[in-house]
Parts: structure tokens; sequence; C-alpha cells
């Protein structure tokens, strides 16, 4: 995400105060664009399958990525994590329990689907998973590769 600048006095001033944090890097704001036309793609071509999509977030640590879905009232048995390559998908299926007459349904039911590509550093070999209170949380390890590190100088 680009800031904007203004020029003051010779000095290179963004607004909203402090520089960013980190350095602009072009692969991360790709990637994010990819998983969102990866959406919009699955939206248009999974509408007779996926019902609803769950919310989920994913967050980036310096040992691994985290993959956040909520999925309530959900067992663990009712849903299915796939590795396709790089590309994670999360499915399921709520389905609608059997009340009596004139009861509104106000929850999602039906079929789900979330997908997003996992990247390039991550080792999908190690995932791990758990469930909890609804939400279900992905650990996908970094490759050594691509973990931080210092370099030692020598000499």
């Amino acid at each position: 995400m680009a800031l904007p600048m203004r020029r003051h006095r010779g000095r290179v001033q963004y607004e909203g105060g402090a520089w960013p944090s980190r350095a602009w890097d072009p692969f991360t704001e790709f990637q994010q664009l990819w998983d969102q036309m990866g959406r919009l793609f699955e939206q248009s071509a999974e509408t007779d399958v996926a019902a609803w999509r769950p919310v989920a977030e994913t967050e980036e640590t310096p040992e691994a990525y985290i993959v956040r879905t909520e999925l309530p009232g959900l067992k663990r048995d009712d849903i299915n994590v796939d590795i396709d390559g790089n590309e994670l998908c999360i499915s399921g299926e709520i389905n609608e329990e059997e009340k009596g007459r004139g009861n509104m349904l106000r929850r999602r039911t039906g079929k789900f689907v979330y997908r997003t590509i996992l990247p390039t550093d991550a080792d999908a070999e190690k995932i791990d998973g758990e469930l909890h209170d609804g939400v279900l949380t992905l650990r996908v390890p970094k490759t050594e590769q691509g973990r931080a590190r210092r370099v030692q100088i020598k000499g």
C-alpha cells in the first residue's frame, strides 16, 4: 500500500505521521491481489456449489502463517481442509435442522468454501489445525529458507 507523500523543504514526509514500519514488498502486494482475484473468480464459478463463504483472516508471524476461519456450529468432522499444490481449501456443509412449522431460520446453512493461495515459503506438509469455539485455526509453518534470520558478518 503506497502512502501519500509531501515534500517539505527538501524532506519527504508521509501523511499520517511516521515512516512505514516495513519496506514496500511488491510480492506481498501481488499475493494479496492474486487472492482477491481468486475469490472473485471463485464466487462467479461456484454460485451453485457454495451457499456462503466463511469469514477468514490470514496472519504472518516470523515462524508461520496463521489462517483463522469462523465456522460457528460446526464439528471437526463437518470440515474438510485440503491442499492442492500451494492452494489451501477449507470446505464443508452446515445442514439445516428439522424443526416444527413456523420457524424462521436466521443462520447460514448449506455448503461453504474458502480458498487461498499459500506463499511459496509455506511448508504445506506440516500444517496443523485446531477447532475451538467455532474458530478453525490453521498454522502453516514457514520453510527454513523463508524464515527471517540474522546474518553474521565476518572480518
